[in-house]
Parts: C-alpha cells; sequence; structure tokens
C-alpha cells in the first residue's frame, strides 16, 4: 500500500509541473444513473420557458445572512446556503424549529409566481460535515481524522444516513460533505477534515459516505425523502498546497493531482454524487476555479459528471480578472453555480449583463441551468411540499438526537481510539478504583468537537449549547459509579487523595480553515501547561492516561514520554462516553471494547517532520502510518527523544495578528484624534469622527488583511491589545524583531510611529516616517524593527499590554495581513529617534 500511493507523490518535483491538463489520461467513469427521458423532457420544458433572469438567477447562491425571502423571490435565485457563522434569527446556529422556519419561508418565496414563467424551488445548503453541526441537539460524529483512523467503511455509510436524517428533519436537503482531500502537510489547518494521507483509503470512503447521504443509486431509497444532496469538495488539489497553506498552491504534477488528490471523486460520481464543489486553491498557479480544463474536460467530460459543479465561498473573486461581483471566466471554465454569499446582489447584475452581451455564452448558461434543474428534478423538489411537511420534519424530536443516532456516533468514537503507548498494561482502567480525571479538555463537549461546530470556529462554546452530548468527564464518571469506584474533576490535577490512576485531557482548542494553520508541527508552543501538569501528576507517582484531542498529529515527544499510556482521540465528537467504553474494563474485569483506531496520518519524529507520508523516499516517521496498538500488544514505549528541531518559544505564541484577525487572546483597538476609543468589531468600518477607517481587503485569502486608511484632523491610531500582558524581555536582548507584513499605499507627510506600550505612562514610540517614505508603494513586505530598539526607548518589554501601536495622520494608507515575532524580515528598520 505504501508504494501505492508514496511512489506517486514522489513521481515529480513539484515546481516542475506544468499546467496542461491531459483529459485522455484520467479515470473515464460515467454517471450510473442511467438515461431518463421523461426527466430530461421535464429540464427541456423549463428551460424553454424561463427567462435569461430566470437562468441567471438559478446560477447564483446567496447566504442568509445577507438574502431575504423577498430576494429569492425577486432575482429567482436557485439556492441559498448558511454559512459556517448563519444561522436562523441572526444567530449563528438554531434548533430545528428554528431552522424549518426559516426553510419553509425561502421555499414559499421560491414558489411564488404569477408572471406564467415556471416556479423552481430553491435549494438550501449547509455545512454538515461531522454529522447536522449547525443544529442544537443534534448527533456529532468524530471530525473525519477520526473516521479515518476507524478503517470501517460501512461506518461512513451509517453516518452519512443518519445525517441526512437529521438534515431532513430539521428542513434541509443539502449538505457541502463529503471532504475528499488527501491532506499531504499536516501544517494545514484543514487537516482534519480529510480522512487521511492515504488516496486509497479516501477512495474507499467517498462511495459509502455518498450513499449514506444520498441513498443508493438504483434503489427506490435514491434521494427520498429521508436522503439529502450530497457534495463532493474541493476539486481538486486542496490537501497538496505548499507548506499547507489554506487556499494555496498545489505544486505538483498532473500525476500527483490526479492519483493522489483526485483519488475519491470517481468513486463519489460512480455513488452518484449529485455536487462538486471547486476548490478556493490553485494548481501550479492557476486558481481552480478558472480552471477549465479540469473542471469542464476532466470533471465534466472524461468523468462524465452531470449534477452540479459549485464554487466555494467567493472562490470565483480570486480569479486573475474578477471580483467577487463579476466573473464571467468562472461561469466559462465551466462552473454551473456561484457561492457568492454577501455579493450575489452585484455577481447576479454583472452576470446578467455578461449574458446578454454574450460574454458568457447562452449554451453555457443552458448547461448549468440544466444541470441545476437535474438536481431538482431527481430530488423530487417541484412534487414535495415545504420542507416542515417532510416526515422526518413533521417527527424531529424523535429523530434529531435519537437514541439510535447517538448509539452510532459512541460506535465511531470507539473505533476511532488510537494507542500509541500503554506501558506496563496500564490500560484498561478498573473503574472500581479511583480515577483522577483532569486537564481542559476533560468537561470540554466544545473542545472534543473542533471548529465547524454550531460556530465556524467551534469557539465561544460552553457544555449548555449541546443539549444531549457527553463530555469525556461525564461518561468516564458515569461508568466508574456503576462500577462502584470513584471519579474525581480537577483540571488543575489537584487532588485531596492520591488516585490510584489519571486521566489527562487535553489538546488542540477548536479552529477551521484560516485559524488552524501553523508554521511548524508544534503542540503549542511556548505553552507548556499541559506538559507540566503530565510530569507533575507522573512525578507524584501517579500513573498516567494522556488522552490527547487533537485534529491532526502534532510532535508530542515530550507528552509521550512524561505519560504511561498515550491515547490519540481526535475530534470525537458528542458522545464522550464512547472513549469511557475503551479506557475502562467492565466491573468484572473483563475488557469491553478493545483499541481498534490505526493512524490515518504518519506521526512526525520532530516539529519540522512534515511533509510527511507513507512511501515518500526519506520516510522515517515516529509512528508509521497505521500503527495503533491493542490490548493484546505489547505497549511498552521507551523514552522518545525530546528535540524539536525548531524553538519553542516562537510560533503562534509570538502572533498577534494573522490573516488580517487578531490572535486568540488580543484585541484590535482604536483610538480616534479626540482620544475616543472604539473596538473594531463594535465599529468595523471607522471611527466615529472618522479620523481612521478599517476595511477587510484580500491578500492571500478572502478578507485576510485590513486597510488603514488616516483622514481627518489630527492623529490616530490603531492598537493591539492583551488582557494578559505579555513579556518580551528575553527575546528583546536578542536580535527578535516585531514583524509586520505589510503593503505601504500612501505616508502621510506629518510621518507615522510604530509603538509599544504597558499601560497608561509605559511604553515607547518609534518615529517610521522616513523609513517607510523609502519603501516601494503597492508592494508586499515584511518590516521587521528590533524589539530592543523599544527597550532602547524605554519601554518596560516585561509587561506589554499593546504590543502593536500605529499612530499616522491624515494621508497615510497601509494594508497590513500580520504582526509577529520573527528573525526574518524583508526589509528591517533601524532604530531612530523616538
Amino acid at each position: 500500500m505504501a508504494g501505492a500511493f508514496g511512489a506517486a507523490a514522489a513521481s515529480a518535483p513539484a515546481t516542475d509541473a506544468a499546467t496542461t491538463v491531459h483529459p485522455e489520461l484520467w479515470p473515464r467513469v460515467g454517471s450510473p444513473l442511467p438515461p431518463d427521458p421523461v426527466l430530461d423532457a421535464r429540464v427541456k420544458a423549463l428551460l424553454d420557458r424561463m427567462s435569461v433572469e430566470d437562468k441567471v438567477g438559478q446560477m447564483i447562491q446567496a447566504d442568509i445572512k445577507y438574502v431575504t425571502p423577498e430576494d429569492v423571490h425577486k432575482y429567482r435565485l436557485g439556492s441559498i446556503l448558511a454559512g459556517g457563522n448563519s444561522g436562523p434569527d441572526g444567530g449563528e446556529y438554531g434548533t430545528a424549529a428554528q431552522w424549518k422556519k426559516l426553510s419553509d419561508a425561502f421555499h414559499r418565496a421560491s414558489l411564488q409566481r404569477s408572471d406564467g414563467r415556471p416556479a423552481i424551488p430553491v435549494l438550501f445548503g449547509i455545512d454538515a460535515v461531522h454529522g447536522h453541526n449547525n443544529l442544537v441537539g443534534s448527533t456529532l460524529f468524530p471530525q473525519n481524522v477520526g473516521l479515518g483512523a476507524t478503517r470501517d467503511p460501512e461506518l461512513l455509510h451509517e453516518i452519512g444516513t443518519v445525517t441526512a436524517q437529521e438534515l431532513r428533519a430539521s428542513g434541509i436537503n443539502w449538505t457541502f460533505a463529503p471532504t475528499l482531500t488527501v491532506p499531504r502537510d499536516r501544517r494545514w489547518g484543514r487537516s482534519y477534515e480529510g480522512y487521511s494521507e492515504n488516496p486509497k483509503l479516501v477512495a474507499e470512503y467517498a462511495a459509502q459516505i455518498v450513499s449514506g447521504l444520498e441513498g443508493a443509486v438504483g434503489t427506490p431509497q435514491f434521494l427520498d425523502a429521508r436522503h439529502v444532496i450530497a457534495t463532493a469538495k474541493h476539486f481538486v488539489g486542496d490537501g497538496g498546497t505548499r507548506d499547507g497553506k489554506d487556499q494555496g498552491d498545489a505544486e505538483v504534477s498532473e500525476a500527483v493531482l490526479r492519483d493522489v488528490h483526485a483519488a475519491g471523486y470517481p468513486p463519489a460520481i460512480r455513488a452518484g454524487v449529485q455536487v462538486v464543489m471547486v476548490s478556493f486553491s490553485s494548481w501550479n498557479g492557476v486558481k481552480m476555479a478558472g480552471n477549465k480544463a479540469l473542471i469542464t474536460d476532466v470533471l465534466k467530460q472524461r468523468m462524465g459528471f452531470d449534477g452540479i459543479v459549485l464554487g466555494d465561498w467567493n472562490a470565483h473573486g480570486q480569479v486573475p480578472g474578477c471580483t467577487n461581483e463579476d466573473c464571467a471566466a468562472a461561469y466559462n471554465a465551466g462552473l454551473d453555480m456561484l457561492e457568492a454569499p454577501d455579493s450575489w446582489k452585484g455577481l447576479y447584475q454583472h452576470t446578467l449583463a455578461e449574458v446578454k452581451s454574450g460574454v458568457i455564452p447562452m449554451s453555457r448558461v443552458d448547461d448549468a441551468v440544466s444541470r441545476i434543474l437535474r438536481v431538482k428534478l431527481r430530488l423530487g423538489m417541484f412534487k414535495e411540499g415545504l420542507p416542515s411537511d417532510n416526515p422526518l420534519a413533521r417527527s424531529a424530536a424523535q429523530v434529531i438526537g435519537s437514541a439510535a443516532h447517538r448509539a452510532v456516533a459512541r460506535r465511531a468514537v470507539r473505533e476511532s481510539l488510537v494507542l500509541l503507548k500503554n506501558n506496563h498494561g496500564l490500560l484498561p482502567l478498573d473503574p472500581r478504583k479511583r480515577i483522577l480525571v483532569a486537564g481542559d479538555g476533560a468537561d470540554n463537549i466544545s473542545k472534543q468537537n473542533g471548529g465547524w461546530t454550531l460556530t465556524w470556529q467551534g469557539t465561544g462554546l460552553t457544555n449548555a449549547n449541546f443539549p444531549g452530548a457527553t463530555s469525556i468527564w461525564a461518561g468516564i464518571d458515569e461508568q466508574v459509579r456503576a462500577a462502584g469506584g470513584t471519579a474525581v474533576l480537577s483540571v488543575d490535577g489537584s487532588y485531596k487523595q492520591k488516585p490510584d490512576a489519571a486521566i489527562v485531557v487535553f489538546g488542540e482548542d477548536p479552529y477551521a480553515e484560516f485559524q488552524g494553520d501553523l508554521p511548524n508541527l508544534a503542540y503549542k508552543p511556548g505553552n507548556d501547561h499541559d506538559l507540566d501538569l503530565l510530569r507533575r501528576l507522573h512525578a507524584q507517582g501517579v500513573p498516567v492516561v494522556a488522552l490527547f484531542i487533537t485534529g491532526r498529529p502534532l510532535w508530542m515527544n515530550r507528552e509521550i514520554n512524561a505519560s504511561d499510556a498515550f491515547v490519540v482521540a481526535w475530534l470525537p465528537g458528542s458522545e464522550g462516553e464512547g472513549i469511557a467504553d475503551v479506557l475502562l474494563r467492565k466491573r468484572d474485569g473483563s475488557v469491553d471494547y478493545d483499541f481498534h483506531g490505526k493512524l490515518p496520518y504518519s506521526w512526525p519524529r520532530t516539529a519540522v517532520q512534515t511533509p510527511l507520508n507513507v512511501g515518500q523516499p526519506d520516510y522515517h516517521p515516529q509512528f508509521a502510518y497505521g500503527y495503533g496498538l491493542s490490548y493484546s500488544d505489547d505497549g511498552d514505549l521507551g523514552a522518545l527523544p525530546e528535540q524539536p528541531g525548531v524553538a519553542l518559544d516562537g510560533g503562534r505564541a509570538g502572533v498577534y495578528l494573522v490573516h488580517g484577525k487578531p490572535a486568540h487572546g488580543f484585541s484590535l483597538q482604536l483610538t480616534a484624534a479626540n482620544g475616543q476609543v472604539t473596538a473594531v468589531d463594535a465599529v468595523p468600518a471607522a471611527t466615529r469622527d472618522g479620523s481612521l477607517r478599517v476595511a477587510a481587503l484580500d491578500y492571500k485569502a478572502q478578507e485576510d488583511a485590513r486597510r488603514l486608511s488616516w483622514s481627518g484632523p489630527g492623529k490616530a491610531s490603531v492598537a493591539l491589545t492583551t488582557d494578559a500582558p505579555l513579556d518580551l524581555d528575553r527575546q528583546t536582548n536578542g536580535d527578535v524583531m516585531l514583524v509586520t507584513t505589510l503593503r505601504v499605499d500612501a505616508v502621510s507627510p506629518q510621518g507615522a510611529s510604530l509603538g509599544v506600550a504597558c499601560g497608561s505612562n509605559c511604553g515607547a514610540r518609534i518615529q517610521v516616517g522616513p523609513q517607510l517614505a523609502a519603501l516601494p508603494r503597492g508592494q508586499w513586505l515584511r518590516v521587521g524593527i528590533p524589539l530592543k530598539c523599544f527597550r532602547h526607548a524605554g519601554a518596560d518589554m516585561a509587561r506589554l499590554d499593546r504590543p502593536f501601536e500605529w499612530t499616522s495622520s491624515p494621508g497615510e494608507s497601509i494594508v497590513v495581513t500580520e504582526v509577529s515575532l520573527g528573525t526574518v524580515a524583508d526589509k528591517t528598520l533601524g532604530c531612530p529617534t523616538h
């Protein structure tokens, strides 16, 4: 198996790969659905009665945060979506009743027609990627990385079936899943959305999850009232970007693109998947949303895909020559529907004009709309009533989060756990003993779910947001008490009576795209809180089981050494009791459930051992792909080397602004010329007196930079603030710099300053106007100022609460995407007069 997909990955240097596509070398697939003359005639009849305005409306998808039912009626929009932070009634998530009410409103609006032209029901899509994860009380499954560890394709079918039922019970008929990416560099923040580094495993899973969501092709269950439309995404190469950068460039050969990154698409098409979503990313510098050769020549013609080809969230705006509101090139490349969440109205107007002028040929429009109508007819939308009339929706209370559904998720948790170490057979634990449960992940349902859970990033939640779910602690506590033992929850690991064993639950905090990208594979560099907890308990003579919550393998040698047993729990979802099922013996001492999971990704030996994929020439991981102990195995593991290969005092711990947004624990604050202080989140456009404006701008990704423009009288400043003061005194002693990735568009004649502060009368500002004036205009640069410059200017670097403060006057305009500590910059400024 290693040679099968490892060799392909090494077949050609990425930098030598061409952009020429050879469709004849790609798999020939074809639709699994036989020709249907009746359906085709219905599509043609509808198409003949539609106006050009009707057709253009069908080709656009708007987000519920930015569109109303009245808009759907007026513009004849073909579909709507609920993005990661979009929910009913202006919230980020909702109950079944709220979702059904919203879905009914849009459905009714789409069918209102009085001009004799056809009324076409609107599709409603959502990112139900590990269960219906925007629905309160739903069954949440392990994220895909955990499902990859199960090696159980049939389980994927069951998960798809459950997810479809809970979607239908809430009035929604389309999910943007499954993700068929093959992540090759775990620095990518979406790695947990991929099942495995092994394209063969992804291919095995693809058909099962699609048939679970949609029903089996050729049976009466296919796209019936208990199933939904599935979406294979993101076509193609999203998991192969250089350095694991989200929305980056996959610099690979066509053979690797086909054999590795596209492996899941042929089986998904054979299983009847009705939608393929095209990736944000590029292939050798060509944006996928504009790659006609891959979309039309390969996907549609060679593979014979006859469903809807959908763009990702404003991804068309990244195609050269395009904007979010205008992109004929994406339609002409073969996209049938553009996801234009907040830009849909401008896109409608421009697209309509381009169709009428012939820039977008009518033949291309008719092909796109025919595909959209075909899918809607296959789903039975023209004969169904309101979404709330669906039998599952009428019995939503018995469907959503049902005992049967939760049993499937609990089984998935059990099968996904991977045992890396079990010295002296510590596991399984005797539940009749005294067990300490520690760590910030023990009683934290949000953390055990990760990103794409109720909110986009999966943050800002408490256990109360998950009715019916079970935390890891609650599952352990219930089984220990039932066996006659004692379980004690202590997040910090303190105890009054020494326990017989401790289970320490810790790991990554929730994240999703953008926020999850890493510079290396070090676990929380600069923050040894979890490691210290493990070492402290171990030093006290307490046998320690480390339970690691994570969306990817990370360099964990120190934590593994500090534990007697080490279990990878991935992101297990809502059914935490599945962990207790495996970690604890039965009351009579027998083993209830053994470990089943095997690593879906190779585990790194150092924090810089990436990309790391089985089959590559220099393959030498800490734990190989497919590794995973059972209780019958010798689980003893000697001490692992603790050299990470990178300094652990920087990384994310030294990042203050990333992708144009404040890092965790930081806020962006504006101070106007009149002294008024405003949080940017509260007033995103400008301070009230108009002296400083802040606007979102695209740099390498959607809205990943902020433009700062000064106008009006006097000076104004923008600062990154933190509630927990930073101690940068040690870093100041070396050559560490404050590095700002920026673009200078204009400088103020009155000059600018960059400062740090430690309270109201403690800090320093350095005049940077002359040096800024010498920088090239309109060019992105990493500009660094040595930290010691601020110390020399009088700042107390041991207690900074504003590690970045830019002050300027009218005429200044800069764009900033990142502020961090570093040792490398394109331009290093000296220590000018302060």
